[in-house]
């Protein structure tokens, strides 16, 4: 559960600057007194994005990689949290006051962070940063890209979706048009179509940049979820954070499917009374690159330039919780051995 800003600050070793942070408006969680490692342990900074820790999907995945290493390492962790329509000096103060409370090992969770990122990395060369989901050929030597295959993930997901509609009709939800979110607009829709040419495919975005609502509004997610259901859409997939909790909703109180994303999705708690309407998720194993990123700055060899976790490297996969993919699981090993053989490539953009 996390505790209050005030209460992080009173229990950080660098107080001052973590009551910066909550000036800022951001959520900070500090584990130092509780997870019994010396003062001299790896201190690691987490900068969620907006939804933060609880949004049963992206912020979540990542938070269970610090959680593992905070178990298994020993390390030193504390969390901040991004605030919907922050300007993009927020987030360069978030970064600086981790800086400021001792916190050397900072992960930045989501491409938002880039340009702050890259600031901040740059007037702290001696601080070694992670970006997930973005990569900027101009970024510091003291920055590492933790990138995913997001399109072979959702290529898997849209072959899913189209041997289980029944209509022939599905639909795609995505937080807000970026390029990141585009290869999974890319990967669902080639994926299903290599199973039904003529499938019908609705597509709808919920915000464009610089509006990053789109990722927590659950609201939006559930009135796009809806005006695809009205169309006829009976499987729909969607790539838009906490967002998509309301998709969710909408899709299993229609009675139909619901593919989720990033984490588990008919696994977490929250969406529970979800689950039997939850065909599957496109699983994005942010826990494994966060860990894995911290692991190797423990050992000092930490990762650098861009680091690509893709099907083969079990990046990304399709959940089986509750069984409702067994029945074609021989399609989905066939369209995985294709895309981890080279023989299937998946386009990162759409093609209509």
């Amino acid at each position: 559960m996390r505790r209050s800003m005030k209460l992080a600050a009173v229990v950080l070793s660098g107080s001052l600057g973590m009551a910066s942070l909550a000036a800022c408006g951001a959520k900070s969680t500090d584990t130092n007194a509780s997870s019994g490692s010396s003062s001299d342990a790896l201190k690691v900074g987490m900068a969620y994005d907006i939804g933060g820790r609880g949004d049963q999907s992206f912020n979540d995945s990542a938070a269970r990689g610090l959680d593992k290493a905070k178990a298994d390492l020993g390390v030193n962790v504390t969390e901040a949290e991004a605030k919907t329509g922050e300007a993009e000096a927020d987030k360069e103060t978030r970064l600086k006051n981790l800086i400021d409370g001792g916190y050397k090992t900072i992960v930045a969770v989501g491409f938002v962070y880039q340009q702050a990122v890259d600031k901040v990395a740059k007037d702290n060369p001696n601080v070694k940063f992670a970006i997930i989901d973005s990569n900027d050929k101009d970024q510091p030597s003291n920055v590492t890209s933790l990138l995913f295959a997001e399109q072979e993930g959702s290529y898997l997901a849209g072959v899913a979706a189209a041997n289980k509609s029944k209509a022939h009709h599905i639909g795609f939800i995505g937080g807000v048009q970026s390029e990141l979110i585009k290869k999974f607009e890319a990967g669902y829709k080639a994926g299903a179509k290599s199973v039904d040419p003529n499938i019908q495919i609705e597509t709808t975005y919920l915000t464009t940049p610089p509006d990053f609502s789109g990722f927590n509004s659950p609201d939006k997610g559930k009135e796009a979820a809806q005006g695809q259901l009205d169309k006829g859409a009976d499987v729909i997939y969607s790539a838009a954070g906490s967002s998509g909790n309301g998709a969710i909703e909408a899709v299993a109180t229609a009675g139909k499917w619901a593919i989720g994303v990033d984490s588990d999705q008919a696994s977490q708690p929250a969406l529970a009374k979800f689950k039997n309407n939850i065909l599957t998720s496109m699983v994005k194993n942010v826990d494994n690159a966060v860990y894995a990123y911290i692991d190797s700055v423990k050992k000092n060899t930490p990762f650098t330039g861009i680091k690509l976790f893709d099907l083969k490297a079990n990046g990304v996969s399709l959940a089986t919780t509750g069984g409702k993919i067994d029945d074609i699981q021989d399609k989905l090993k066939a369209a995985s051995d294709a895309i981890t053989s080279g023989a299937t490539t998946i386009p990162t953009a759409p093609t209509s």
